[in-house]
């Protein structure tokens, strides 16, 4: 598969800080690629210059196998965190003025059927819900035909079916061919739409593969929580180990069907079970640790 964009050896110093420290991945042509991090770990500066938004201090982006010329940026979309429309100006209006900014740009109606727009063309930007306005902006992100489209954190402050919303027109974008670089603190966003994850710290990718890789190759076995009225018998009597949250028993296991037998056996109350199989969310605490980052 092409590469679409190789990221090499990129470092970006602001004064007496270094934001960005020798980050090297690459984003192969048609997938979700996401790059995650906690506040500070260098991820928006890293697509800023992506985007050739800002510059280097040293590195290299390759698009295509070759240096970005000018024509990049009429190439890409991006959709920003946080976007000032006109409030005066409806959807309709919003959507008309960017579509004529461009020599070849898609279908209006195409775009207001992918974004779900119809409903809300009359409504003036300054009225627009969060899950409407995120929508309308991924749609001007989508104007030009790009191949490549840049999300920043694209569900930020959406209610659950606004997000989900959200999720399934950037799937369908997917599926339509085009390339998607996106960055986000939702592990559940990123596990649910990136094909590739890169996880960054210090200014650094500290791991990147696939969601399942990551799991697999950071995080071992699965946990069984049971309260602890449901044990009869002394804790450290228990064949597993095992750790108290709060009045909860959290018992680790590398296969959940053995354990349930083994808990089956030593007659345990079984009614109040939960398994905990790990996620992106474990990876990215167990390798980015879990003290508060401001």
């Amino acid at each position: 598969m092409k590469k679409i964009i190789e990221v090499i050896h990129l470092s970006k110093v602001f004064g007496d800080n270094k934001a960005v420290s020798d980050a090297s991945f690459s984003v192969t042509e048609g997938i979700c690629f996401g790059l995650v991090g906690p506040n500070g770990a260098g991820k928006s500066t890293t697509m800023e210059i992506v985007e050739d938004i800002i510059g280097a201090s040293s590195g290299e982006i390759l698009y295509k196998g070759q240096p970005r010329s000018g024509s990049f940026r009429e190439e890409i979309g991006i959709q920003f965190q946080y976007t000032s429309l006109l409030n005066f100006l409806s959807v309709t209006e919003t959507l008309s003025s960017f579509h004529k900014l461009y020599q070849q740009p898609e279908d209006l109606g195409l775009l207001i059927e992918r974004c779900d727009l119809a409903p809300i063309l009359k409504r003036r930007n300054d009225q627009l819900s969060g899950g409407q306005l995120q929508r309308l902006l991924l749609a001007l992100a989508l104007i030009n035909r790009p191949r490549l489209v840049f999300l920043d954190e694209p569900s930020t402050g959406l209610d659950p079916q606004s997000r989900r919303n959200l999720w399934e027109i950037v799937r369908h974008i997917k599926e339509e061919g085009k390339t998607i670089i996106m960055t986000t603190h939702s592990m559940e966003e990123a596990e649910y739409l990136c094909d590739e994850v890169a996880i960054m710290d210090s200014g650094s990718i500290i791991a990147w593969d696939t969601p399942v890789r990551l799991i697999r190759t950071h995080c071992q076995g699965s946990s069984i929580l049971l309260p602890e009225t449901a044990f009869k018998m002394k804790l450290d009597d228990l064949p597993f180990v095992w750790k108290r949250h709060d009045k909860t028993i959290v018992l680790e296991t590398s296969q959940v069907h053995e354990g349930l037998n083994t808990l089956l056996n030593l007659d345990i109350d079984l009614t109040e079970l939960a398994v905990h199989s790990p996620n992106l969310e474990d990876v990215f605490l167990s390798l980015t640790g879990k003290g508060l980052r401001d």
